[in-house]
């Protein structure tokens, strides 16, 4: 017998506008995506704690083989993306094109999701397969500023 899980009436209206089940939390829809990739992406952090809190997988991936870390960048909550990084998100997951998270945040000069990434200890000098790294993909003085000071802290005895 399966448990049903118990979730927020607003959970559900989310879930059920996204085309998921009203009960499901580990469903993939038509794109591949996961309610935790949307939700950190399009909700307020509530409905990704309450995801979170009913054992949404945050290894999930979608087709690019992002998972709710990358999403969670896209959307630039920085709740939803530190919530996600509490919960244990991989900070250095590689995407099906080899990219990362920082990798993206900083190409796409989403600035906010730089910092808490670095923060968390993403590697701004990891490279692609192709030796391209989230330094060489900074799209604004800020991301590139972010990256630069994060270099230097991490090379100090």
């Amino acid at each position: 017998m399966s448990a049903t899980l118990d979730l927020s009436d607003a959970l559900q209206t989310f879930l059920a506008e996204q085309g998921f089940p009203r009960d499901a939390v580990n469903v993939f829809n038509k794109d591949k995506a996961t309610p935790l990739m949307l939700a950190v992406r399009l909700a307020p952090p509530a409905l990704a704690r309450e995801l979170l809190a009913a054992g949404a997988d945050i290894h999930a991936e979608n087709a690019d083989g992002n998972q709710a870390l990358w999403l969670a960048c896209v959307g630039e909550n920085a709740e939803n993306i530190r919530l996600l990084i509490e919960a244990g998100a991989d900070i250095q997951h590689v995407n099906c094109t080899g990219a990362t998270p920082l990798m993206f945040s900083a190409s796409s000069g989403r600035a906010r999701a730089v910092a808490q990434l670095l923060a968390a200890g993403a590697d701004p000098a990891f490279e692609t397969g192709l030796g391209l790294t989230a330094l060489d993909m900074a799209s604004t003085q800020e991301c590139l500023t972010l990256m630069r000071d994060s270099v230097r802290r991490r090379k100090k005895p």
